[in-house]
């Protein structure tokens, strides 16, 4: 069997990670498949987020996937265990052999080109998973991890990236040639978002929310560059008109404690339900009545692909990869980033037009399926086929 190495940072419930894994659990039926990840322990995963990767990474395994650790891969820039992580890096691929490797994100990317080709490695593949040329650091950072990946060009055989917008991003900053640059998609699992197991009903009421109550529902990291208080702000102008509508944040991160202190000074606390990771996220969905991420930058956005497929409708950024996904006025609505105005007029439009609302769901639940799993292992198993030969 053709051997592929899979080499990313952290394994935790995020977009990047579990792309990777959906990636790696359905090629495991088809090649001898390597993963290899840090200790995640940046993510400060829950208990409940750590059973969660426990079980893919079990069910990985038992298909005949393998697991590999590098106890010092971690996100941040960290010269002696990044150090130590290229040289395990570099010493597995020689022991292993792989055919391919496959890099996810900025840090693995960055370490595992390089240790692949100075082992030898036949092809070399990056999926950046979004690139962190703005929105993420400040400028000085921002140049910096420009120029490491106009490096790392040299020794990349393909890019994969998963919007339209980001070969043309990589083009212009020049860090990849246009021939070097494939578009797939992150796949998801569109069934287990179709139907609720449990009934909305219920779920609202395990949330205190009576039946018939409009809800508006977000679900990412609590972080500066998914922009969660540029929601909390627009959705001030929306409880002006509508008090009774609830909002629900579904993620973590460092602006939690900050944002429940902006819900306290708002005196709205009544109105927003901070849930934290939840690992019923297709359930949850349908007690949703409208589906926002505000991010400021976004790779592609997977989770509007779940929510598509739970048939809400979306309000989103202009930004990164979201406009692949919404398209403005049929299944939800693009605003600018970081306007607290637009967004909330856009909430607003949504929560007085039920019919609104229903006609962009029902429009989403079609374009979600262009992004299936099974579209994506399909374009990438093809990819890889054309690469070895």
């Amino acid at each position: 069997m053709i051997k592929v190495l899979h080499v990313i940072t952290r394994m935790d419930m995020g977009g990047s990670a579990q792309n990777t894994m959906m990636t790696c659990l359905e090629l495991a039926r088809k090649y001898d498949t390597l993963l290899a990840f840090g200790p995640s322990s940046e993510s400060r995963m829950t208990v409940e987020e750590k059973i969660s990767v426990r079980k893919e990474i079990k069910e990985f395994q038992s298909r005949g996937g393998q697991v590999v650790v590098i106890p010092h891969l971690i996100r941040r820039i960290a010269p002696i265990r990044d150090a130590a992580s290229f040289g395990r890096i570099f010493r597995l691929i020689r022991k292993e052999k792989p055919h391919i490797v496959h890099t996810h994100t900025s840090k693995a990317g960055l370490l595992g080109r390089w240790a692949a080709w100075l082992a030898g490695a036949p092809v070399i593949v990056h999926t950046p998973h979004g690139h962190v040329f703005y929105g993420h650091f400040g400028p000085y950072w921002a140049k910096l991890f420009l120029l490491l990946e106009r490096l790392c060009d040299r020794v990349t055989d393909h890019l994969i990236c998963l919007t339209r917008g980001e070969p043309r991003d990589y083009v212009k900053f020049s860090v990849a040639r246009p021939w070097k640059t494939s578009v797939i998609h992150s796949g998801v699992d569109l069934q287990r978002y179709t139907t609720p197991k449990v009934d909305p009903t219920v779920m609202r009421g395990s949330l205190g929310i009576e039946d018939g109550t409009l809800v508006v529902g977000s679900i990412g990291w609590l972080l500066p560059i998914k922009a969660p208080e540029v929601l909390l702000e627009a959705m001030g102008s929306v409880w002006e008109s509508q008090p009774d509508i609830k909002l629900l944040f579904v993620g973590k991160g460092d602006l939690e404690d900050s944002l429940k202190a902006t819900v306290q000074h708002m005196n709205v606390a009544d109105r927003v339900r901070f849930l934290g990771w939840r690992d019923d996220i297709p359930d949850l969905m349908h007690s949703f009545d409208i589906f926002v991420l505000p991010s400021r930058n976004e790779g592609m956005g997977r989770v509007i692909v779940e929510a598509m497929a739970a048939g809400l409708p979306v309000v989103a950024s202009r930004t990164g990869g979201l406009p692949d996904l919404v398209t403005d006025g049929h299944n939800g609505f693009l605003v600018p980033p970081g306007n607290a105005v637009t967004l909330g007029q856009a909430i607003q439009n949504l929560c007085n037009n039920p019919d609104l609302r229903k006609r962009m769901g029902e429009a989403g639940r079609r374009r979600a399926e262009n992004f299936s799993l099974q579209r994506m292992v399909h374009k990438l198993d093809a990819l890889y086929a054309r690469l070895l030969c």
